[in-house]
Protein backbone atom coordinates (compact mmCIF):
# COMPACT_ATOMS: atom_id res chain seq x y z
CA UNK A 1 0.00 0.00 0.00
CA UNK A 2 3.00 2.18 0.92
CA UNK A 3 4.33 2.08 -2.59
CA UNK A 4 0.66 2.44 -4.10
CA UNK A 5 -1.61 -0.53 -4.59
CA UNK A 6 -4.83 -0.73 -3.81
CA UNK A 7 -6.50 -3.60 -5.26
CA UNK A 8 -5.57 -7.37 -3.54
CA UNK A 9 -6.73 -10.58 -3.23
CA UNK A 10 -5.40 -13.30 -0.92
CA UNK A 11 -5.98 -16.50 0.27
CA UNK A 12 -7.56 -16.88 3.47
CA UNK A 13 -4.88 -18.46 6.08
CA UNK A 14 -6.20 -20.78 8.87
CA UNK A 15 -4.89 -17.56 11.40
CA UNK A 16 -6.90 -15.40 9.93
CA UNK A 17 -4.01 -13.06 9.35
CA UNK A 18 -4.73 -12.01 5.63
CA UNK A 19 -8.67 -11.56 6.78
CA UNK A 20 -8.04 -9.48 9.67
CA UNK A 21 -5.44 -6.96 7.48
CA UNK A 22 -7.61 -6.80 5.00
CA UNK A 23 -10.54 -5.65 7.75
CA UNK A 24 -8.27 -3.25 9.58
CA UNK A 25 -7.85 -1.28 5.86
CA UNK A 26 -11.04 -2.45 4.58
CA UNK A 27 -11.97 1.74 3.95
CA UNK A 28 -8.26 2.41 2.13
CA UNK A 29 -7.98 -0.66 -0.25
CA UNK A 30 -9.93 -3.23 -1.86
CA UNK A 31 -9.62 -6.98 -1.11
CA UNK A 32 -11.03 -10.29 -2.74
CA UNK A 33 -11.14 -13.40 -0.48
CA UNK A 34 -9.87 -16.33 -3.09
CA UNK A 35 -12.26 -19.56 -2.68
CA UNK A 36 -10.50 -22.31 -1.32
CA UNK A 37 -11.95 -25.83 -0.31
CA UNK A 38 -10.08 -25.55 3.17
CA UNK A 39 -9.65 -29.79 3.29
CA UNK A 40 -6.19 -29.71 1.48
CA UNK A 41 -3.34 -26.51 2.17
CA UNK A 42 -1.70 -28.02 -1.29
CA UNK A 43 -4.70 -28.15 -3.33
CA UNK A 44 -6.14 -25.01 -1.74
CA UNK A 45 -2.90 -23.34 -2.86
CA UNK A 46 -3.28 -24.54 -6.65
CA UNK A 47 -6.84 -23.49 -6.17
CA UNK A 48 -5.26 -19.91 -5.33
CA UNK A 49 -3.15 -19.82 -8.24
CA UNK A 50 -5.89 -20.29 -10.68
CA UNK A 51 -7.98 -17.79 -9.56
CA UNK A 52 -5.44 -15.44 -9.25
CA UNK A 53 -4.13 -16.75 -12.33
CA UNK A 54 -8.03 -15.72 -13.65
CA UNK A 55 -7.75 -12.07 -12.21
CA UNK A 56 -4.54 -11.08 -13.63
CA UNK A 57 -2.78 -10.23 -10.79
CA UNK A 58 0.54 -8.54 -11.91
CA UNK A 59 2.47 -10.09 -8.92
CA UNK A 60 1.69 -12.54 -6.69
CA UNK A 61 3.47 -12.61 -2.67
CA UNK A 62 4.80 -16.31 -1.80
CA UNK A 63 4.66 -17.55 1.92
CA UNK A 64 6.23 -21.17 2.35
CA UNK A 65 8.53 -23.40 1.46
CA UNK A 66 9.84 -25.35 -2.38
CA UNK A 67 6.41 -27.15 -1.52
CA UNK A 68 4.09 -24.66 -1.40
CA UNK A 69 5.84 -22.88 -4.34
CA UNK A 70 5.32 -25.95 -5.86
CA UNK A 71 1.43 -26.00 -5.55
CA UNK A 72 1.24 -22.49 -6.69
CA UNK A 73 3.44 -23.17 -10.16
CA UNK A 74 1.30 -25.90 -10.16
CA UNK A 75 -1.89 -23.73 -10.62
CA UNK A 76 0.17 -20.71 -12.37
CA UNK A 77 3.04 -22.54 -13.92
CA UNK A 78 4.77 -18.79 -15.22
CA UNK A 79 3.31 -16.64 -12.42
CA UNK A 80 5.21 -13.92 -11.44
CA UNK A 81 6.58 -14.21 -7.62
CA UNK A 82 7.85 -12.74 -4.60
CA UNK A 83 8.73 -15.91 -2.93
CA UNK A 84 9.42 -15.51 0.84
CA UNK A 85 11.40 -18.18 2.83
CA UNK A 86 8.93 -19.13 5.61
CA UNK A 87 9.18 -23.27 5.03
CA UNK A 88 11.11 -26.52 5.80
CA UNK A 89 13.07 -26.49 2.23
CA UNK A 90 13.95 -22.94 1.19
CA UNK A 91 15.98 -23.36 -1.61
CA UNK A 92 13.11 -21.94 -4.28
CA UNK A 93 12.24 -18.68 -1.92
CA UNK A 94 15.07 -16.44 -0.79
CA UNK A 95 15.55 -14.90 2.40
CA UNK A 96 14.11 -11.68 2.53
CA UNK A 97 12.49 -9.49 4.96
CA UNK A 98 8.67 -8.81 4.56
CA UNK A 99 8.54 -5.18 4.41
CA UNK A 100 10.84 -4.49 1.51
CA UNK A 101 9.14 -7.64 -0.40
CA UNK A 102 6.29 -5.87 0.05
CA UNK A 103 7.25 -2.80 -0.96
CA UNK A 104 8.71 -4.40 -4.55
CA UNK A 105 5.77 -5.83 -5.17
CA UNK A 106 3.67 -2.70 -4.90
CA UNK A 107 6.06 -1.33 -7.50
CA UNK A 108 5.52 -3.73 -9.19
CA UNK A 109 2.00 -3.89 -8.99
CA UNK A 110 1.33 0.11 -9.67
CA UNK A 111 3.32 -0.18 -12.99
CA UNK A 112 5.90 1.82 -11.56
CA UNK A 113 8.54 -1.13 -12.23
CA UNK A 114 8.40 -3.18 -15.36
CA UNK A 115 8.53 -6.77 -13.82
CA UNK A 116 10.56 -7.68 -17.07
CA UNK A 117 13.61 -5.37 -15.49
CA UNK A 118 14.03 -7.10 -12.24
CA UNK A 119 12.58 -10.76 -12.34
CA UNK A 120 13.91 -13.77 -14.00
CA UNK A 121 12.28 -16.72 -15.42
CA UNK A 122 12.99 -19.66 -13.47
CA UNK A 123 13.77 -23.43 -14.52
CA UNK A 124 11.29 -26.70 -13.89
CA UNK A 125 11.12 -30.07 -14.31
CA UNK A 126 7.68 -31.51 -16.20
CA UNK A 127 6.82 -34.90 -15.12
CA UNK A 128 4.91 -36.65 -17.70
CA UNK A 129 3.86 -39.98 -15.86
CA UNK A 130 2.30 -42.72 -18.07
CA UNK A 131 -1.56 -43.33 -17.84
CA UNK A 132 -1.57 -40.73 -15.17
CA UNK A 133 -1.59 -36.61 -15.04
CA UNK A 134 1.91 -34.81 -15.44
CA UNK A 135 3.69 -32.86 -12.60
CA UNK A 136 5.86 -30.92 -11.58
CA UNK A 137 8.95 -29.97 -9.84
CA UNK A 138 11.04 -26.44 -9.39
CA UNK A 139 14.05 -27.59 -7.56
CA UNK A 140 14.15 -31.52 -7.10
CA UNK A 141 12.47 -34.66 -8.65
CA UNK A 142 13.61 -37.78 -7.16
CA UNK A 143 12.78 -41.51 -7.46
CA UNK A 144 12.78 -43.01 -4.13
CA UNK A 145 12.24 -46.80 -2.86
CA UNK A 146 8.89 -48.11 -1.20
CA UNK A 147 5.28 -48.09 -2.86
CA UNK A 148 3.29 -45.70 -0.67
CA UNK A 149 3.67 -42.29 0.03
CA UNK A 150 3.82 -42.48 3.66
CA UNK A 151 5.75 -39.55 5.42
CA UNK A 152 6.24 -36.72 2.76
CA UNK A 153 9.23 -35.15 3.78
CA UNK A 154 12.45 -37.53 3.24
CA UNK A 155 14.72 -37.51 5.88
CA UNK A 156 17.04 -40.62 4.90
CA UNK A 157 19.05 -40.99 2.17
CA UNK A 158 19.02 -44.97 2.16
CA UNK A 159 16.13 -45.29 -0.37
CA UNK A 160 17.53 -42.38 -3.24
CA UNK A 161 17.27 -44.30 -6.59
CA UNK A 162 17.43 -41.00 -9.02
CA UNK A 163 17.83 -37.18 -8.69
CA UNK A 164 16.88 -34.65 -11.49
CA UNK A 165 17.58 -31.40 -10.02
CA UNK A 166 17.22 -28.13 -11.51
CA UNK A 167 19.58 -26.39 -9.56
CA UNK A 168 22.49 -27.75 -7.11
CA UNK A 169 23.58 -25.49 -4.40
CA UNK A 170 26.21 -26.30 -1.97
CA UNK A 171 24.68 -23.69 0.59
CA UNK A 172 21.62 -25.02 0.44
CA UNK A 173 19.81 -27.65 2.69
CA UNK A 174 18.08 -30.58 0.92
CA UNK A 175 18.59 -33.02 -2.03
CA UNK A 176 19.77 -29.79 -3.70
CA UNK A 177 23.12 -29.82 -1.39
CA UNK A 178 23.84 -33.30 -2.30
CA UNK A 179 24.62 -32.19 -6.21
CA UNK A 180 25.93 -28.85 -4.75
CA UNK A 181 28.16 -30.52 -3.44
CA UNK A 182 29.88 -32.44 -6.50
CA UNK A 183 28.92 -30.60 -9.39
CA UNK A 184 27.34 -27.35 -8.75
CA UNK A 185 24.50 -26.06 -11.10
CA UNK A 186 23.51 -22.43 -10.73
CA UNK A 187 19.20 -21.12 -11.61
CA UNK A 188 20.72 -19.36 -14.54
CA UNK A 189 22.58 -21.96 -16.26
CA UNK A 190 20.72 -23.80 -18.94
CA UNK A 191 21.35 -27.29 -17.93
CA UNK A 192 20.28 -29.59 -14.90
CA UNK A 193 22.14 -32.45 -13.10
CA UNK A 194 20.81 -36.17 -12.69
CA UNK A 195 22.28 -38.16 -9.62
CA UNK A 196 22.23 -41.98 -9.81
CA UNK A 197 22.38 -42.97 -6.20
CA UNK A 198 24.27 -46.83 -5.57
CA UNK A 199 27.18 -48.42 -3.91
CA UNK A 200 30.31 -48.48 -5.73
CA UNK A 201 31.16 -44.76 -6.13
CA UNK A 202 31.57 -41.48 -3.89
CA UNK A 203 30.05 -41.18 -1.11
CA UNK A 204 29.07 -37.33 -0.27
CA UNK A 205 28.63 -36.30 3.67
CA UNK A 206 25.36 -34.07 2.76
CA UNK A 207 23.11 -31.74 4.38
CA UNK A 208 19.87 -33.50 3.45
CA UNK A 209 17.35 -32.10 5.99
CA UNK A 210 17.43 -29.21 8.44
CA UNK A 211 20.13 -30.17 10.96
CA UNK A 212 20.82 -33.45 9.56
CA UNK A 213 23.99 -34.47 7.72
CA UNK A 214 24.35 -37.61 5.83
CA UNK A 215 26.67 -39.88 4.30
CA UNK A 216 25.25 -40.21 0.51
CA UNK A 217 26.50 -42.85 -1.88
CA UNK A 218 26.58 -41.66 -5.17
CA UNK A 219 26.49 -44.02 -8.52
CA UNK A 220 27.15 -41.63 -11.04
CA UNK A 221 26.33 -38.15 -12.11
CA UNK A 222 25.41 -36.48 -15.64
CA UNK A 223 24.75 -32.69 -16.55
CA UNK A 224 21.88 -32.35 -19.02
CA UNK A 225 20.54 -29.43 -21.54
CA UNK A 226 16.94 -28.40 -22.10
CA UNK A 227 15.23 -30.75 -24.37
CA UNK A 228 17.05 -33.55 -23.10
CA UNK A 229 14.26 -36.59 -21.20
CA UNK A 230 15.02 -38.81 -18.41
CA UNK A 231 13.21 -41.77 -18.12
CA UNK A 232 12.68 -43.30 -14.84
CA UNK A 233 10.70 -46.69 -14.23
CA UNK A 234 9.17 -48.26 -11.64
CA UNK A 235 8.44 -49.32 -8.84
CA UNK A 236 9.01 -46.68 -6.23
CA UNK A 237 7.72 -43.60 -5.56
CA UNK A 238 8.54 -39.90 -7.06
CA UNK A 239 8.97 -37.08 -4.34
CA UNK A 240 9.21 -33.18 -5.74
CA UNK A 241 10.91 -30.57 -3.95
CA UNK A 242 11.51 -32.61 -0.79
CA UNK A 243 8.23 -34.11 -0.77
CA UNK A 244 6.80 -37.60 -1.97
CA UNK A 245 3.66 -37.27 -4.37
CA UNK A 246 3.07 -40.24 -6.28
CA UNK A 247 3.67 -43.89 -6.61
CA UNK A 248 5.26 -45.04 -9.85
CA UNK A 249 4.11 -48.94 -10.48
CA UNK A 250 6.03 -51.71 -11.64
CA UNK A 251 7.07 -51.13 -15.05
CA UNK A 252 5.08 -48.09 -15.16
CA UNK A 253 7.29 -44.96 -16.93
CA UNK A 254 7.96 -41.38 -15.77
CA UNK A 255 9.65 -39.32 -18.86
CA UNK A 256 11.45 -36.17 -16.88
CA UNK A 257 12.41 -32.57 -18.71
CA UNK A 258 13.84 -29.44 -17.54
CA UNK A 259 12.98 -26.28 -19.02
CA UNK A 260 13.04 -22.81 -18.71
CA UNK A 261 9.45 -22.78 -18.35
CA UNK A 262 8.69 -21.85 -14.21
CA UNK A 263 7.41 -18.58 -12.45
CA UNK A 264 8.79 -15.11 -13.07
CA UNK A 265 10.88 -14.79 -9.78
CA UNK A 266 11.25 -11.17 -8.77
CA UNK A 267 14.79 -9.83 -7.19
CA UNK A 268 13.43 -7.73 -4.86
CA UNK A 269 16.92 -5.81 -4.20
CA UNK A 270 17.38 -4.99 -7.82
CA UNK A 271 13.78 -3.66 -7.34
CA UNK A 272 14.42 -1.67 -4.73
CA UNK A 273 17.31 -0.30 -6.24
CA UNK A 274 16.17 0.72 -9.40
CA UNK A 275 13.09 2.66 -7.58
CA UNK A 276 15.51 4.76 -5.82
CA UNK A 277 17.95 5.46 -8.97
CA UNK A 278 14.10 6.82 -9.92
CA UNK A 279 13.67 8.49 -6.90
CA UNK A 280 10.25 6.68 -6.56
CA UNK A 281 10.62 7.17 -2.55
CA UNK A 282 11.76 10.94 -2.73
CA UNK A 283 8.15 13.70 -2.08
CA UNK A 284 8.64 16.90 -3.63
CA UNK A 285 9.60 19.33 -0.80
CA UNK A 286 7.51 22.08 -2.24
CA UNK A 287 4.49 19.62 -1.40
CA UNK A 288 6.04 18.11 1.35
Amino acid sequence: MAAGARDFAYLPDTHNISAEAAHEFRNKANFMEVPITRTASTMDTVYAAEAMHELDCSIVLTLGGDGTNRAFAKGWQDAPLVPISTGTNNVFPGLVEGTVAGAAAGLIATGKIQIEKVSNQVKATTIEIEDEDDDLALVDAVLVQGGFVGARAIWSSDQLTTAVLTRAEASAVGLTAIGGLIKPIKQDQDNALVIQFGPNGDVVNAPIAPGLYEPVPILSTEIITFGDIIDINGPGVLAFDGERERVLQKGQTAKLQVKRNGPHVVDVHATLNKAAQQGLFLTNKAGA
